[in-house]
């Protein structure tokens, strides 16, 4: 079976692999290589044994593999789960992302876990094996991600890709855990009249209160919205708030039962992590680290809450979601 989970289980299943003599190594051997670096020939033979090999190129060149996801508009420079991590700081002689590569297991605000072949624990691109190992997100030896076109859709950081059919948002982290079971459509479940009270607050069918018009709110701003128009400005909980959140429950991966478009604590405590900031008006002279030391928070995570794509350039009057 294809996919980014069947893509990364295969990958790990040959954690302690070891190369032989001059770089002899089963991957090269098995798409039709001489022994070579492998690093790439590691990601080309695991994608053609999992079934993803439609959406990894078969080349043992980290360039071309670069070049081949950039042709077809999959090249991100922020991390997904499943991904082709390309390697190479600025100025290598091998190119943008032409050094090293491997497949992006795990992210989280500052670093990624990669497991790749032709690679070690020391630092060092080359190397004798297959080994799980975590860098600095932002470290200018991580270039690009390809991003494949798993079937079960896309778990990514990408705040370009947010909203996109078939892209679960994930800015800050994620990991295999959250990869969908199943295809990000499907009816609703059959459900209870019931209601649900979290944190005091109660949700479902029956519920009420002035609470519905932020979840709304969060709901929109997540891409979510199955709303005919506008969300309702009326204090009760109806089908389309039920539709709404049931959408953002099948983009965080949950299914079955746990997509019926009722909440539960962890998917809304979830949702408000991501979109439940207090907003902030730009004013004249504020910059964006000045903003992040007054409320607490990074950079980082305001340029990837707000979707800013140049950071230092913010405007008076322009309207920011303050996460933490």
């Amino acid at each position: 079976m294809s996919g980014a989970r069947a893509m990364i289980d295969k990958a790990e299943s040959y954690l302690g692999y070891r190369e032989g003599a001059a770089n002899s190594n089963r991957f090269s051997t098995e798409m039709g290589r001489p022994a070579e670096a492998w690093c790439a020939d590691f990601v080309s033979a695991v994608a053609l044994e999992s079934g993803n090999a439609a959406h990894f190129p078969d080349t043992a060149s980290c360039s071309d593999a670069r070049g081949w996801f950039e042709q077809r508009g999959r090249l991100s420079v922020y991390p997904a789960i499943g991904a082709q991590v390309l390697f190479g700081a600025p100025g290598n002689p091998l190119g943008p992302g032409g050094e090293h590569t491997g497949i992006c297991v795990s992210y989280d605000t500052d670093t990624l876990t990669v497991v790749a072949g032709n690679t070690n624990t020391d630092g060092s691109p080359e190397g004798d094996g297959v080994y799980s190992r975590t860098y600095q997100r932002r470290s200018a030896y991580v270039d690009s991600y390809g991003y494949p076109d798993y079937p079960e859709g896309l778990v990514c950081a990408d705040p370009a890709w947010r909203g996109r059919a078939g892209v679960i948002y994930f800015g800050h982290e994620a990991s295999v855990a959250d990869l969908p079971t199943q295809s990000l459509t499907g009816a609703i479940p059959a459900q209870q009249e019931r209601q649900v009270v979290i944190d005091g607050q109660p949700y479902g069918p029956g519920a009420s209160g002035a609470h519905l018009a932020t979840l709304r709110e969060m709901l929109v701003a997540a891409g979510c919205s199955r709303y005919a128009d506008l969300p309702s400005p009326g204090p009760d909980w109806s089908d389309a708030d039920t539709a709404s959140f049931r959408a953002y429950q099948l983009r965080i991966g949950d299914t079955g039962p746990d997509a019926d478009g009722i909440p539960g604590p962890r998917q809304l405590h979830h949702l408000e992590r991501e979109y439940g900031g207090r907003p902030y008006t730009v004013q004249p002279g504020d910059t964006l680290s000045a903003i992040a030391a007054e409320f607490g928070t990074t950079v980082e995570r305001l340029a990837e809450a707000n979707a800013l794509t140049d950071p230092d350039h913010i405007e008076a009057g322009q309207i920011l979601r303050i996460v933490r």
